[in-house]
């Protein structure tokens, strides 16, 4: 006689979530943080076509760490929900917070229901016209979401690189200097050990600015970002 193979309900999922973190630390950390003038991006990505930050909508953005093809799929699925609202409704209708809901419901869907979790895990960020009113979410290999105030970093070091930054950060900053808290954060080596020094090649540098008309997205590279990068001996 065999008897069927059983395994918990609990076990199934602690087994996809183990399987989704250990895919996600295997990725570089991307640093989020708001400065004066709206947000910023950074992660060492030395790649000039594969991005791991994209513009959404007209002030609103996506980051991501794990695997490119997944994340890069639902990249793909925010731009379409984003277009689609905004034209049956209203460009003033399409908004982060929807754009995090509409996330958070493909990936608990996945997670719960597909053999394999999505091995990604997302920022969506939108800049508002005071720097109270800009938005961050961050958004779990399972659909969870929480929003955050100032800082978000996801990927592998996502903890330690948060902590970090958020210790040295504050509101009213100003863009160089956000940006070389974030590039010393992310070439920061585990403590005790010696970090690295990150050229701007080896960087994906991107911002959300609320003083341009429409599109806040832009980003940075060359001659430009080298003129933002403190000097380094």
């Amino acid at each position: 006689m065999t008897f069927p193979f059983y395994v918990s309900p609990e076990q199934v999922m602690k087994d996809r979530a183990d399987y989704a973190r250990k895919g996600i630390a295997r990725g570089r950390s991307v640093v989020v943080i708001a400065y004066d003038d709206g947000i910023a991006f950074a992660t060492e990505n030395p790649s000039r076509a594969l991005h791991k930050v994209g513009e959404i909508y007209d002030r609103i953005a996506f980051a991501a760490v794990g695997k490119y093809n997944e994340f890069e799929a639902l990249r793909v699925a925010g731009v379409r929900y984003a277009d689609l609202r905004g034209y049956a409704y209203d460009r003033a209708d399409v908004n982060a917070r929807g754009l995090a809901n509409s996330y958070a419901q493909t990936m608990g869907a996945v997670f719960t229901t597909e053999s394999k979790p999505l091995e990604v895990e997302v920022v969506v960020a939108e800049v508002g016209p005071t720097a109270e009113r800009d938005e961050l979410y961050r958004l779990s290999y399972d659909g969870a979401v929480a929003e955050e105030r100032g800082v978000v970093v996801v990927g592998g070091e996502a903890e330690r690189l948060q902590q970090t930054v958020t210790q040295e950060w504050a509101p009213g900053m100003a863009l160089p200097d956000v940006l070389g808290l974030a590039v010393r954060a992310l070439g920061a080596g585990p403590e005790g050990s010696a970090g690295r020094s990150l050229a701007s090649a080896a960087l994906e540098v991107a911002v959300l600015d609320r003083t341009r008309p429409r599109r806040a997205f832009r980003r940075l590279t060359g001659d430009l970002l080298d003129d933002l990068l403190p000097a380094r001996g």
